[in-house]
């Protein structure tokens, strides 16, 4: 069976974020114990780490939590394992299930051209809103050049209140040239979904997060998560965010969360995002159809030998009894947080965030990498 096409039973995730301690429900045998889970926690802290982790495994025998590290370096106030925090990329999943809720509906046609909801909106050589689809959005397969690579983190440091419009946003990155022609490459580009969150509200007449409300939060009674649209805070227990633009940390968590947007503006928690996954993968939000069109992946040429579906990432792993299939998910960075998540095919969910993006350096880079696969797929 191709895992990038099958329709997994059971899905599941783990989440690993920011606090201190290990508590547990009920956790099955073959889930990561407390002394797998306190070493992948503490790889992602520590002197050369983010100030603080948490991890969380959830299957259908229980869930399993880890902390370390601090939430407040000037409190040294341990983080909560209910936190909330910045999803920042894990956004485009529900960004990604609201489009093709819409598609099964027939209000949205994934093959349509750009044009046909954006009139106007992507300019360039050869009409390319004509040439490029409403899928090639979804699956990083447009070209379009990514807005955060024409954005620097310290313009938004300087200002980290401002509002921003998403078409304000596309318009940064579209003067700048293609990274290739549509549907004949992969790059990753949040321009993409920036687009995504406009054809929404061109399709429905609504805001893209109204519609991830009414169609996602609510049904799965997501009483952590947010698409808070200007507002600054992180409501409820979290973390402070992080970055290290030189030597000295930057508190960033007061931050208009506009210049994230339908990319990555959202806030969520470990049991949230462990709920979402688990219920898209079982085919609670999405019809078979659309489904099947969402775990339709592509390679992305990354060492990892991953690929990309619509919204969903598919990564392989090695000698893994419990990943043999690998697993569904995806990254999520926005200033001050950085956050994975995964789900795999056999009932097990996980989540993986710390306080510190960007400026964690090589080591934490490198423990980011390792800590989701660990989780989610470890004995």
């Amino acid at each position: 069976m191709n895992p990038r096409n099958m329709l997994p039973r059971g899905a599941a995730a783990v989440l690993l974020a920011l606090a201190v301690g290990v508590s547990a429900t009920p956790a099955h045998a073959s889930a990561p114990g407390p002394a797998g889970l306190r070493q992948v926690v503490d790889s992602l802290t520590g002197p050369d780490g983010a100030p603080g982790a948490l991890a969380q495994v959830h299957d259908r025998q229980g869930r399993l939590t880890a902390t370390g590290g601090v939430a407040d370096v000037r409190t040294n106030t341990p983080v909560d394992p209910r936190s909330r925090f910045r999803i920042g990329s894990l956004t485009k999943p529900f960004v990604a299930t609201v489009v093709l809720q819409l598609a099964g509906e027939g209000r949205i046609e994934l093959d349509a051209p750009v044009e046909r909801y954006l009139p106007g909106v992507v300019r360039g050589a050869d009409n390319d809103g004509r040439r490029m689809t409403v899928r090639q959005l979804l699956q990083h397969t447009s070209g379009l050049p990514d807005v955060l690579d024409h954005m620097s983190p310290l313009e938004v440091l300087d200002d980290p209140l401002r509002h921003w419009e998403a078409r304000e946003l596309v318009d940064i990155a579209l003067p700048h040239p293609r990274e290739f022609e549509p549907g004949k490459g992969w790059g990753y580009s949040n321009t993409n979904y920036l687009l995504a969150g406009m054809i929404i509200e061109s399709a429905t007449g609504r805001p893209y997060g109204e519609e991830i409300r009414r169609r996602v939060i609510r049904p799965l009674g997501l009483h952590d998560t947010f698409v808070p649209a200007d507002a600054p805070g992180i409501p409820g227990p979290h973390p402070r965010g992080y970055v290290r633009p030189q030597a000295a940390l930057v508190d960033i968590t007061r931050l208009n969360p506009t210049v994230g947007g339908a990319a990555g503006g959202m806030i969520s928690s470990a049991s949230d995002l462990n709920r979402f996954l688990a219920a898209v993968l079982q085919g609670r939000l999405l019809r078979p159809a659309q489904l099947r069109e969402m775990l339709t992946a592509r390679p992305t040429g990354r060492t990892s030998g991953s690929e990309y579906g619509l919204g969903l990432e598919w990564t392989p792993v090695e000698n893994s009894s419990i990943c043999k299939d690998g697993f569904w998910g995806h990254d999520g960075d926005m200033l001050g947080f950085s956050v994975r998540a995964g789900a795999t095919a056999h009932g097990r969910q996980a989540t993986v965030m710390v306080n510190l993006n960007p400026g964690g350096g090589p080591a934490l880079d490198s423990a980011m990498r390792a800590a989701l696969p660990d989780a989610l797929c470890g004995t």
